[in-house]
């Protein structure tokens, strides 16, 4: 008999000291890591300051908004920090001041004036001021090391009324238990027993952070067995209120694409636009009902089912005392209250999305683990709302169904730094960002490229060089032939380079880049920024390849500078809880592309909105402002594109269907409109023309290319590398031109804009 029992002696006593090695381990997991855990601290993510000064562009609504979302409190007299009374164009407030990268921006009051768009004074005590910086606005909160955003509050800053009734509908016996719950255990087993399967947990408040902070999400006995040790062993070491308080900032409330919504505080921003400790009796039930199941308890997508899970959770609150009748029926009553305002909802999620993709390429990982970091940004609130406004009034325009969808990049292209970006239709969705992930072929978008390849050639290619738009075969592999056939499935016969461009003819463009080699065409588009696969096939010339709309930004970025490729950044510094700058990979900025072979092109894209395809551009802008720009269309009209800048700012925008099918738009009724729409309440500075040294106007007859006279029959004046001027000249040596300048390029060499 003894015999028998030392095996399982033995077989008990291996299983005792596992048990109790596996509870070490358990014990050093949570004492390791839990207080890490609860207090992770966000890096706030900021945009760019409003800056303010006497003659800055910004009208008297636009100051009013961003006020707004900064938080200031609208007063009748401003007294204290964050307070601004308004009345008409003027303004007075109270600033709160702000810490910047080595710089201290001083709370004070001040006094704003501001007429015709712009601010015409600005004061203080002390006098006038002459420049200073509002605070800046807090777009978001990142965790870098895995992306989450959070806003962690104290257990002493949350509403008792939510604190009680997240208790009385979730672990009612939270302050009496030691981490389980054995009535809620066996409660959970019956209905598993009933069902067959796990369907139910009987978990504590305590084990659902454990499940939350440690383990899976799945179902099974072992984990199930794990997390309630852990429980305890969390009860041991911590109070009930740090539980609570980790509880509180950790639970999950809900999910908008890639981003996790983690937190009460968090939830109540992205829900309602209210700050936790602001919430009405009915939204914090709207909240512990979602507790729950976030996703079947959605307002935002299952608004019917929600309402019902919060008069439950109210039915609750009545059964337990802690409300009365009369209170839940009013908050019953109410509406769910969700955010509708224009403005932020909880973030601006496309251009966080770009940030979080950007810490990792500038910044070590290592740097990026330092608590309490601020992040320093480009984004251009105002510039944001007027892309999205211009975004959605010409797609409801263009699409009622709701069918199309659109992505738009905003830069300014003196200093490579993206301000806006929309990622959708619903712009405030954090799903699928198609600025940066929607790959598609650029159509015409492409073709500056080429002829920026052929005029870097001066002594062979101008602007003024005849080209031939006729038809073309070009033999493939498989016996294949590539015919490519122009919009209007006419040839044009010999035309100017300039116009080929203009008119965006495809079989001009295809005959020059198969001249000048497509190598070539992909080694210029490999200078002008554009990094992924490029396919070196003829098609190419014409648009061929995946690209995002963050691609075409890229490449007309450096068209814009001038032929300098400037990676687009979003982040402008980062700095840690002391205000120490992290240290960043330094960024390349290049002159990759001949100045004077740029400024040709320019001539050509500020053609092509005056008199080509773009030319419906000046339905939206003012005759005098001048911008350029490319249309792109690919086929079947699946992709609607425009790219182009003014003197200020550079946008992309492209229109099309998530399953690739055909929209019926081509580039200048669908993109362009966007584009235009958003360029003429944003860009503050029409394009001057200005050319760089060794180059030269002529008057060139549009349809020879033949030097001309000033005032002869289709004369125009045109920039020239100087000694590439046409040899050849026509029969008129000019005459008396008339008193109305039909050409209104002259006006770019004299100066007017």
């Amino acid at each position: 008999m003894a015999r028998t029992r030392r095996p399982f002696l033995k077989l008990f006593l291996a299983l005792a000291v596992a048990g109790v090695l596996f509870m070490v381990y358990l014990d050093v997991r949570i004492t390791a890591t839990f207080t890490d855990k609860m207090w992770e601290i966000p890096a706030k993510v900021y945009a760019r300051p409003l800056e303010l000064f006497p003659g800055a562009t910004l009208s008297a609504d636009d100051l009013a908004w961003e006020l707004e979302i900064l938080g200031y409190r609208k007063v009748t007299a401003a007294r204290r920090p964050g307070e601004v009374a308004r009345a008409g164009n003027r303004f007075e407030l109270y600033t709160r001041g702000f810490d910047f990268p080595g710089e201290r921006e001083p709370p004070r009051q001040v006094r704003l004036a501001v007429a015709d768009k712009r601010l015409q004074s600005l004061s203080g005590s002390g006098g006038a001021i002459d420049l200073m910086r509002l605070d800046p606005v807090q777009i978001g909160g990142i965790y870098p090391q895995h992306g989450e955003d959070r806003i962690l509050v104290r257990l002493e800053d949350v509403p008792e009324s939510l604190l009680a009734t997240l208790l009385a509908v979730e672990d009612q016996r939270f302050y009496q238990h030691w981490g389980f719950s054995l009535t809620g255990i066996l409660r959970a087993a019956i209905s598993n027993v009933r069902s067959g399967q796990v369907v139910a947990g009987g978990s504590t408040i305590t084990q659902q952070l454990v499940k939350n902070y440690y383990l899976t999400p799945e179902r099974t006995i072992v984990r199930k067995v794990t997390e309630l040790l852990m429980a305890v062993l969390l009860e041991l070491h911590f109070s009930k209120e740090q539980i609570l308080e980790s509880y509180i900032n950790e639970v999950y409330l809900g999910q908008e694409g890639p981003r996790a919504i983690h937190g009460f505080a968090l939830a109540a921003r992205h829900y309602f636009d209210r700050p936790l400790e602001q919430l009405g009796l009915h939204q914090q039930a709207l909240l512990v009902g979602m507790v729950k199941g976030p996703s079947l308890y959605n307002p935002l997508r299952n608004p019917e089912r929600a309402r019902e899970r919060r008069n439950l959770v109210l039915d609750v609150m009545v059964e337990q005392g802690l409300v009365s009748a009369g209170q839940a029926a009013i908050a019953r009553g109410m509406p769910l209250d969700l955010n509708n305002r224009e403005g932020i909802r909880d973030s601006f999620p496309a251009f966080l999305d770009l940030v979080r993709r950007q810490l990792r390429l500038e910044y070590r990982n290592e740097d990026l683990t330092t608590r309490g970091l601020s992040i320093f940004t480009s984004f251009d609130p105002l510039i944001q709302r007027q892309i999205e406004q211009s975004s959605t009034a010409i797609l409801k325009q263009l699409d009622a169904s709701g069918e199309l969808e659109t992505a738009s990049v905003v830069t300014r292209f003196d200093s490579g730094e993206v301000v806006a970006l929309v990622g959708g239709r619903q712009v405030r969705y954090a799903g699928f960002n198609r600025a940066l992930d929607a790959r598609r072929p650029a159509g015409s978008l492409l073709k500056p490229a080429v002829y920026l390849a052929a005029l870097e050639q001066p002594r062979r290619y101008t602007l003024a060089t005849p080209l031939s738009d006729t038809p073309l075969q070009v033999p493939g592999s498989n016996d294949e032939v590539w015919e490519p056939r122009n919009f209007d499935r006419q040839a044009h016969g010999e035309v100017l380079l300039h116009s080929a461009l203009a008119s965006s003819y495809n079989l001009a463009t295809a005959r020059l880049g198969l001249a000048i080699g497509i190598d070539k065409v992909v080694a210029m588009l490999r200078r002008l920024g554009i990094e992924g696969s490029i396919p070196q096939v003829p098609a190419l010339t014409l648009g061929a390849g995946e690209y995002s709309p963050m691609d075409m930004a890229a490449m007309y970025q450096s068209i814009a500078a001038g032929g300098f490729r400037m990676p687009l950044r979003s982040i402008r510094d980062i700095v840690d809880a002391d205000g120490t700058p992290l240290r960043r990979y330094p960024l390349e900025y290049d002159r990759t592309v001949s100045l004077q072979a740029v400024h040709l092109l320019h001539y050509a894209l500020l053609e092509v909105l005056r008199e080509g395809t773009g030319r419906g551009a000046y339905a939206y802008l003012d005759n005098s402002f001048q911008a350029a720009g490319k249309t792109g269309t690919t086929n079947d009209g699946r992709d609607s594109w425009f790219a182009g800048f003014s003197g200020d700012l550079l946008a992309v925008t492209w229109i099309g269907r998530d399953d690739n099918s055909g929209t019926g738009l081509t580039g200048s009724t669908g993109a362009l409109k966007v584009w235009a729409h958003f360029m003429a309440n944003a860009s503050q500075r029409s394009l001057a023309y200005r050319m760089p040294e060794d180059m030269q106007p002529h008057w060139i007859d549009s349809s020879t290319g033949y030097l001309t006279g000033e005032g002869c029959p289709g004369a125009r004046l045109m920039p020239f590398v100087t000694g590439s001027e046409p040899r050849q000249r026509s029969n008129c040596t000019g005459r008396e031109k008339s008193g109305t300048i039909r050409d209104w390029f002259q006006s770019l060499f004299r100066g007017d804009n």
